[in-house]
């Protein structure tokens, strides 16, 4: 078993996805790199939270973004770093001990595999099966994608008067920063998205 892991807990732009793995009495997290994989002595959900603190926020704080900007609360997808592009969906509850991480922008392709379960093709040709229905993935990758476009709709936004100081009187992003952060606006959070073909 490759315990290099234990010296890179966190999550990173070349993860791909956090398997629960049972170590003995423990559980513990495979984790698929994009590279290969790593076995890290802490649970999935414990890497997440720990991986939302590396990059400055909470999961809980991740969490509330989602719930803002999206409405979604139950399984809720989250940005562990927007500008590094990692966004995670959890297959279940997080809490469960069989919950899996997937990170969206590394998903190549899905389908429906034997007995209600779905075969994920990673882009870089590794495959997975997970033991959740099409539907529940589908709807879980659709969340993301959602997720995604809101933020970088908004990142996209900032940049357009990043050469103003932050806090000067003619920079809107101070107003914004001010009334809310996670202020929803009105454009088609699905505009540019593809649309996949149904499986």
């Amino acid at each position: 078993m490759n315990f290099e892991g234990e010296k890179r807990k966190l999550i990173s732009s070349s993860t791909m996805a956090l398997l629960p793995l049972q170590y003995g009495s423990r559980l513990y997290t495979k984790m698929k790199d994009y590279d290969g994989d790593l076995t890290i002595p802490l649970k999935p959900f414990t890497v997440v939270k720990e991986s939302c603190r590396y990059y400055a926020s909470s999961y809980q704080g991740r969490k509330e973004g989602t719930k803002t900007l999206i409405g979604v609360t139950h399984k809720a997808p989250i940005v562990i770093d927007p500008f590094q592009g990692i966004y995670l969906f959890p297959t279940a509850s997080p809490t469960r001990d069989d919950c899996i991480w997937i990170s969206q922008g590394f998903v190549e392709d899905y389908q429906a595999a034997e007995y209600g379960k779905t075969e994920v093709m990673f882009i870089n040709g590794e495959t997975l099966v997970l033991p959740v229905s099409l539907h529940t993935f589908r709807q879980q990758m659709y969340r993301t994608l959602i997720l995604r476009d809101k933020i970088e709709q908004r990142m996209a936004s900032e940049q357009v008067y990043s050469h103003l100081p932050l806090f000067a009187p003619n920079n809107p992003l101070w107003a914004l920063e001010r009334a809310n952060l996670y202020r929803i606006y009105s454009r088609d959070p699905v505009r540019s998205l593809k649309k996949r073909p149904n499986k």
